[in-house]
């Protein structure tokens, strides 16, 4: 069944951008952080008679994502009206582009399972308006009701829309978190899936293998995660396939997910553009977009993620898989940069970009996750953890007494030298100090000595976690080894 035939994918992105204001009015876009119902006016709220202002700010901020796809921007753009009634559209038409988008054919590279580096296709960036937000309750024993919060309609929404060139859910999950990292990169939007800032809609379906004409399209809505598109598009891809291979045919429809169920449900027969009954926005005249202005965002964009991944490769050694974490997310980047700045004269630089990628890929994004953490409430800096790693490097303190102090560090912020000194985390590397311990050790532990005298190797291994112990962790592990293995070999040649 699987051999037989071909999944095409193509996503929908929306992204809300980056504004102190909404797009078409001077509220606030601060929704989230707004008692329901506080961020609106007349003309959010879809008073009649009120003229939509194009937000500027919001246009450049669409330019500069469409330059950083490699995007043709056109000349001209213009706003049209997308007609459909639903209860979190006040208007009854929501304010969008239809056909002049502000950018156009881009392309995004992605490392593809099965072909290696692949292109997808940019169809367009375009520009409208968020809508309101539903909010379903149902009493205990009682009727089911909706709330409606105007504070989100209004807000910039940019749509990223991509060709069908993804042929697995895999390239899809790849095409996705890149077009999120840059997305963060150019700093157009937060991409806060957990906050709805990044959304996805994705369109799937399956064609016999060797076919050029695309199966019937459905779409899954309501995803809000990486892990949850990954797994709606493989079970769609299972359930499409298992159709077609019954003799079945596959309806265009939207389904939306479960991830209860790990399902995609039913939702509603898919529209087609000429159901939204689109034609030109009469409140809002045709925008030009000059070379001059496009020049300038251009030179506004920063280093991308793919051209910083092959300098960490190329100039840090990093290894593809520590670089391909490291630019999954925009902070990360800044703070291993700019704590190799600390570090640069005090060890050798691919050295110290492996020991800060370690920290910074390993140890902060378990904390991160343990305790649920935004960047905004993480209180490490890059010279304090420059100077975590020259503590361990110089052999201060041992790897497990740095864990310790780290994850202090992240909560509380300090100086790794204080917090160690507080903690009494200390590691010993004076030899007569450690060679006293060593020599209790074997004295108290004569049966484990017999053990390795008789041949059992594994006996190290033991008396080295008692040297360690007696030490009460602070002996450095490699001279106390070292020292173990000496004492013990000195005793087999008596």
């Amino acid at each position: 069944m699987t051999a037989s035939y071909e999944t095409v994918i193509g996503l929908e992105v929306h992204s809300q951008l980056l504004t102190s204001s909404k797009m078409f009015c001077p509220c606030g876009s601060d929704y989230q952080e707004s008692e329901p119902n506080t961020r609106v006016c007349p003309v959010c709220m879809g008073m009649p008679g009120v003229l939509p202002v194009v937000n500027k700010k919001a246009v450049g901020l669409v330019i500069k994502t469409g330059l950083a796809l490699e995007c043709e921007i056109s000349t001209e753009t213009k706003f049209d009206r997308k007609n459909y009634p639903y209860p979190d559209l006040m208007k009854g038409y929501q304010i969008s582009q239809f056909d002049i988008p502000i950018a156009l054919n881009g392309r995004l590279s992605i490392k593809s399972p099965d072909t290696g580096k692949k292109y997808i296709r940019i169809t367009r960036v375009h520009l409208e308006e968020d809508v309101a937000k539903l909010l379903h309750r149902k009493e205990p024993y009682g009727e089911a009701y909706s709330l409606l919060d105007i504070n989100r309609a209004g807000v910039p929404l940019m749509e990223i829309v991509s060709e069908p060139d993804m042929n697995s859910p895999e390239e899809a999950n790849e095409y996705l978190t890149s077009l999120h990292s840059i997305i963060r990169f150019v700093e157009t939007s937060t991409a806060n899936m957990e906050e709805g800032s990044f959304r996805c809609d994705a369109n799937i379906s399956v064609r016999p293998l060797g076919s050029k004409e695309l199966g019937s399209k459905v779409e899954i809505k309501n995803v809000n995660s990486f892990r949850s598109v990954f797994r709606a598009l493989k079970y769609e891809e299972t359930r499409q396939r298992k159709l077609l291979a019954e003799g079945q045919n596959i309806e265009q429809e939207t389904r939306g997910w479960s991830d209860d169920r790990g399902t995609t449900v039913s939702q509603r027969t898919k529209e087609y553009a000429a159901d939204y009954r689109y034609f030109p926005e009469p409140d809002l005249p045709p925008i030009l977009i000059s070379h001059e202005w496009v020049n300038k965002i251009q030179s506004e964009i920063p280093e991308l993620p793919a051209e910083k991944k092959e300098r960490y490769m190329g100039i840090f050694g990093l290894s593809d898989y520590d670089a391909s974490v490291m630019i999954g997310d925009r902070e990360s980047t800044l703070l291993f940069e700019n704590t190799l700045l600390y570090l640069s004269e005090s060890m050798g630089q691919k050295d110290a970009a492996k020991a800060a990628a370690n920290w910074i890929n390993v140890d902060l994004n378990r904390m991160k996750n343990e305790l649920k953490s935004s960047w905004s409430e993480t209180k490490l800096g890059p010279r304090e953890l420059a100077n975590l790693i020259m503590l361990v490097d110089d052999g201060k303190i041992s790897n497990s007494m740095a864990k310790t102090i780290f994850d202090e560090m992240f909560v509380n912020g300090g100086d790794p030298i204080k917090i160690s000194e507080k903690r009494g985390l200390s590691q010993i590397n004076d030899t007569s100090s450690i060679q006293n311990i060593v020599t209790e050790t074997l004295l108290e532990n004569q049966s484990a000595v017999d053990d390795f005298l008789n041949g059992r190797d594994s006996a190290v291994r033991y008396l080295v976690g008692q040297v360690m112990k007696k030490s009460k962790g602070q002996a450095n592990p490699q001279v106390a080894s070292d020292m173990v293995t000496l004492e013990l070999n000195k005793q087999k040649k008596q």
